[in-house]
């Protein structure tokens, strides 16, 4: 019996060490699966997050400046100078030709061509290092413009001081307005040149072309004026026709003809060519 008793109470035991260690099994269980539930969302998360598309590749908002740029530097070689050249005379600064491919984008450096034709163009100085604009009048403003004039008492072109300097059309006007410079057309290339008009410069004139001046007679009207013009190869700076045309069609009427007058001179009278005295040393003037 004893030995029952004892066989009986190590079974107990035995039974509840099953149940602390199912228990305790049990407990650990449920402590994972409440911590596997709260991981989930994180892990649920994190995957969603790898799945998601990624943003489109945004391209650079310079790719149209480079394709300007390549275009640039693949046209033809007379583009890319003329390019240059523009900015050379518009600014009037020296640039190396790291700065010109900054500005311009025309690599001067990789393209032997463009380079040798520069440095050999006769509108480009280049001192070695810069490439800089070269006019054919070395002017910076408007009294270095008068000088030059005042050295060509037969004429100088306006077209070779057009390049001078950058306001040389505004000083040319405002010398003409001023009376320093006379502008005149040329009949034969209809363009325009410049006349230093000073009045201490004495001119002598010809009697032969004295005489020629007093005997040459004007036409009473206009409009045989400028067919004398036409007839001479002169394009006539007026149109009488088309003006009378125009003032009878608004109903203006014609001006009557002046009588001729004698060739005298009045106090009223303006001298345009004081300068030329001999001209009028045999008129009557009044006193």
């Amino acid at each position: 019996m004893a030995s029952l008793q004892e066989s009986l109470s190590k079974f107990k035991k035995q039974q509840e060490k099953c149940q602390s260690t199912l228990t305790s099994i049990a407990a650990k269980a449920g402590s994972s699966k409440a911590a596997s539930s709260k991981s989930t969302p994180s892990s649920t998360s994190n995957f969603a997050n790898a799945k998601s598309p990624a943003p489109p590749v945004k391209f650079s908002n310079d790719t149209e400046r480079l394709q300007h740029v390549n275009s640039i530097r693949k046209a033809p070689v007379g583009a890319q100078i003329k390019r240059v050249i523009d900015l050379l005379f518009e600014t009037r600064k020296a640039f190396t030709p790291e700065q010109i491919n900054e500005v311009c984008y025309v690599d001067i450096n990789a393209n032997k061509s463009v380079f040798d034709s520069l440095r050999n163009n006769p509108k480009v100085s280049y001192d070695g290092n810069r490439f800089s604009y070269k006019s054919k009048h070395a002017l910076k403003d408007k009294s270095q413009l008068l000088v030059l004039i005042r050295k060509f008492p037969e004429g100088i072109a306006v077209i070779d001081l057009k390049d001078s300097y950058p306001t040389v059309m505004d000083d040319l006007q405002s010398l003409k307005s001023s009376g320093q410079i006379w502008l005149l057309s040329n009949f034969d290339s209809q363009e325009d040149i410049a006349y230093p008009n000073d009045p201490r410069a004495v001119i002598k004139v010809d009697d032969d072309l004295k005489h020629l001046f007093r005997g040459i007679e004007l036409p009473r009207d206009m409009l045989d004026i400028e067919r004398d013009l036409q007839k001479n190869g002169m394009k006539p700076a007026t149109n009488t026709a088309k003006r009378r045309a125009m003032a009878q069609v608004h109903g203006i009427p014609p001006k009557p003809k002046s009588k001729k007058k004698k060739n005298e001179i009045s106090k009223r009278t303006k001298l345009t060519n004081a300068h030329l005295p001999e001209l009028f040393q045999n008129l009557n003037v009044p006193r």
